[in-house]
């Protein structure tokens, strides 16, 4: 497969205002890209858009139909369509699972999920029937393949992203459309720094020293926005990038018990579980 050229392209990415959103948004706009950019944050996206040059920007909640409904009907007017469309908008959430509410389940699967889901149905139609090279990427994240402890709705959630991206792919065979996956790893982002997006049980002491890990161990968002480029021109199926991604989701695959175990061990020593019983494993 030839490489894909984003020069002239246009790229739509959600949840652009912040995160590997934004870090994707500057890469994209250096490679000659017409972007098309949404948050929910339209305070945070308006200068963006307006230092990227953005063909167009708008406030958009990927969990509400009408919004994402009203977005595409919207793009079609002022780009006739788009080339290509990089689900990006999440959110995380950090407790344990007895501590996680089905309300914030709910609004785990509406963003990270269904967001995903009707942005694709919005905006896949027009790129098939334009029958040109397209490309659609989903960000999911190494959870999505070996997750940790204290985060059941944010893993469960972003194992569906590995789901539903492998089905398209397999739908859309022989279309000149590729679904790339994108499994970052550690990454310096507002995803873990959210209070809403944690239990209540959890502590402060906890957080800080979450926050201790992602400052000593993640990278920054420009390394995955690289990586992602260079997946959407090379056609990958998967992406994984930055620290422990590709360690990771191949030891899933070598030893599942090993990979739980490290895992487990991880979480004790960052304090988002107990000590490990008496008798050891």
């Amino acid at each position: 497969m030839t490489r894909f050229s984003l020069a002239g392209r246009r790229v739509l990415i959600t949840g652009a205002a912040s995160g590997i959103g934004l870090a994707c948004a500057e890469a994209i706009a250096a490679r000659g890209a017409r972007l098309i950019l949404s948050d929910i944050d339209a305070n945070a996206l308006a200068p963006i858009a307006a230092r990227l040059g953005a063909i167009m920007a708008r406030p958009c909640d990927v969990a509400s139909e009408a919004e994402v409904m009203a977005f595409a009907t919207e793009v079609k007017l002022v780009a006739g369509g788009i080339d290509v469309l990089i689900n990006n908008a999440g959110i995380g959430y950090l407790g344990a699972f007895e501590d996680t509410s089905p309300s914030a389940w709910r609004r785990v699967f509406d963003i990270n999920v269904m967001g995903m889901v009707l942005m694709t149905r919005a905006f896949l139609p027009g790129m098939r029937r334009a029958g040109t090279r397209a490309a659609i990427v989903n960000v999911a994240s190494t959870a999505g393949f070996a997750p940790a402890a204290c985060m059941s709705a944010y893993a469960a959630s972003k194992h569906a992203v590995v789901g539903l991206s492998e089905v398209l792919a397999m739908e859309l065979d022989g279309e000149p459309i590729t679904v790339t996956i994108v499994a970052p790893g550690v990454v310096n982002t507002n995803i873990v720094k959210a209070r809403r997006n944690i239990a209540p049980q959890i502590s402060v002491e906890q957080i800080a020293g979450l926050q201790a890990y992602y400052d000593a161990k993640g990278c920054d968002a420009e390394i995955i926005a690289r990586d992602i480029v260079r997946g959407v021109e090379g056609g990958e199926a998967v992406v994984r990038s930055g620290p422990y991604a590709t360690l990771l989701c191949g030891m899933m695959r070598v030893s599942r018990r090993l990979t739980r175990r490290l895992s487990i061990a991880s979480s004790r020593k960052i304090g988002f579980l107990g000590p490990a019983p008496t008798g050891g494993w």
